[in-house]
């Protein structure tokens, strides 16, 4: 059992930057793996970012170096620092969590999924 509620969307000129946060209750042993995902219209949904229980990040090559996956000791909350924003990161961002995957990379959870999901938040960049 667990839940997660994403916060911290908005509109933002490009250059611009936004933390998204992501709220998690229940179990904590379906924490091990958390990640962002963003889906854009008319597009797949792909992972942005994401996290194991050791602190190992990974992240799609798009936003390396202007994006940052963290979370707090607890594992309560997770949270997505995204600087220098382009129109082209526009999406709804999701918040997603799995127990303990074969691998928890950016290119391993976007093929295979994760199991619990936040409804999303929406992140618009103007140019």
């Amino acid at each position: 059992q667990l839940q997660l509620v994403e916060s911290g969307g908005g509109s933002v000129q490009a250059g611009g930057s936004l933390r998204l946060s992501c709220a998690a209750s229940g179990s904590m042993y379906i924490r091990h793996c958390m990640a962002w995902f963003r889906q854009a219209p008319g597009k797949e949904r792909e992972g942005v970012a994401a996290i194991d229980t050791g602190t190992t990040t990974t992240y799609a090559d798009s936003v390396k170096g202007r994006f940052t996956i963290s979370q707090d000791n607890a594992k309560n909350n997770l949270y997505l620092q995204m600087n220098s924003l382009k129109p082209e990161d526009t999406a709804m961002y999701y918040c997603a969590a799995d127990g303990l995957p074969k691998s928890c990379t950016v290119l391993y959870l976007e093929r295979y999924g994760m199991d619990y999901w936040g409804k999303g938040t929406l992140v618009n960049i103007s140019s």
